[in-house]
């Protein structure tokens, strides 16, 4: 019987411009879901887990839309609280060479920014689960999420769940202060902490030394000492932290390292030509929760997770549509993209 998974947080209704084309280019957009972790459960989802999404979203078409983006991919969606006025819309600007992407939130008093721990009845959604995930931009939507995020961890605690947290730090959400003293307490109950080669200093002040994101620099011992001091602070059982060094904004170097408390793991190294990069982070996030719930061992365990966020760099838009045979395939070495036949 498969492992199940609950993900936690918002699901959003992106709405892009076509291509490359500019915000103050675009005459339409294209309209998609997407949010971090309706990103992991779907991924989960297509690994052929028991992947289940829980949120709040109004009971009109749009909200409606939103769940059967989330069916689609054999997500369980029965935990879903519906009401409230609005779904939470984010804007995407393909970014290309050295222009960057942008990334414009219109989520004020969407349903869940305004929910309550009402409106969850955690005992019920955690029956028969294995792992509890969300991320730091669930509780960055206001002191109400991060009230419902507690008791959601207290609640999975209780049952002897697993709890993963991504930290995604998110600057247009709330404060590096802000952050740190809710992710603090949060933490506390995390057993496997993920983070991107910006998060821990962003939210925890934890910096890596030999490190410049800008230029792309990423020194090895520095994060080996960022995963220390993560651990030695929250009792993490495992820290992953994803290595971007950024090129431009279509090619990237993308790995990862593991620790487990004892010894360090580091990934391959993938050149990625990016198609789109949002949902990176959350498609590492899904791979590492699924080798971990299939036994993995370490090693193996970040290889998967690196190769599942390199194919997912080539998929438009949030949701990582690959398979778990593409991805042993990329990970046993076959990078070279050459047709299947």
């Amino acid at each position: 019987m498969a492992k199940k998974i609950i993900t936690f947080g918002e699901i959003m209704l992106r709405l892009a411009p076509e291509g490359y084309y500019r915000f103050v280019q675009a005459e339409s957009y294209g309209a998609t879901y997407g949010g971090g972790e309706a990103n992991v459960a779907v991924s989960l989802a297509n690994y052929g887990m028991d992947a289940e999404f829980v949120t709040k979203l109004p009971k009109h078409e749009i909200g409606q839309a939103g769940v059967n983006a989330l069916r689609r991919f054999g997500v369980k969606t029965d935990n879903i609280a519906r009401g409230g006025e609005r779904v939470g819309i984010y804007f995407l600007e393909k970014g290309a060479s050295q222009r960057a992407s942008k990334v414009i939130y219109d989520r004020a008093g969407s349903s869940i920014a305004e929910a309550t721990t009402a409106d969850f009845d955690w005992e019920k959604i955690f029956d028969g689960a294995d792992w509890f995930h969300f991320t730091g931009i669930t509780p960055a939507l206001g002191d109400n999420v991060t009230a419902i995020c507690l008791e959601a961890c207290k609640a999975a605690k209780e049952k002897g769940i697993t709890i993963s947290c991504d930290l995604n730090y998110r600057k247009k959400l709330w404060t590096k202060e802000k952050a740190g003293q809710v992710m603090g307490e949060l933490c506390k109950y995390v057993d496997v902490c993920i983070a991107n080669e910006e998060d821990a200093a962003d939210v925890f002040g934890i910096k890596a030394t030999g490190t410049d994101v800008t230029t792309g620099t990423i020194s090895h011992e520095g994060y080996k000492d960022v995963a220390k001091q993560l651990v030695d602070r929250f009792g993490f059982k495992k820290v992953a932290i994803t290595l971007r060094e950024s090129i431009s904004a279509n090619d990237n170097n993308w790995a990862a390292m593991l620790y487990d408390g004892g010894n360090f793991f580091f990934s391959k190294k993938y050149l990625m030509h990016i198609v789109d990069r949002v949902g990176g982070g959350d498609s590492f996030g899904g791979g590492l929760i699924y080798a971990s719930l299939n036994d993995y061992d370490s090693q193996s365990t970040i290889e998967f997770a690196v190769a599942a966020s390199c194919l997912k760099h080539s998929i438009e838009g949030d949701f990582n549509q690959v398979s778990v045979d593409e991805i042993k395939t990329l990970a046993g070495g076959d990078a070279s993209g050459r047709v299947q036949r």
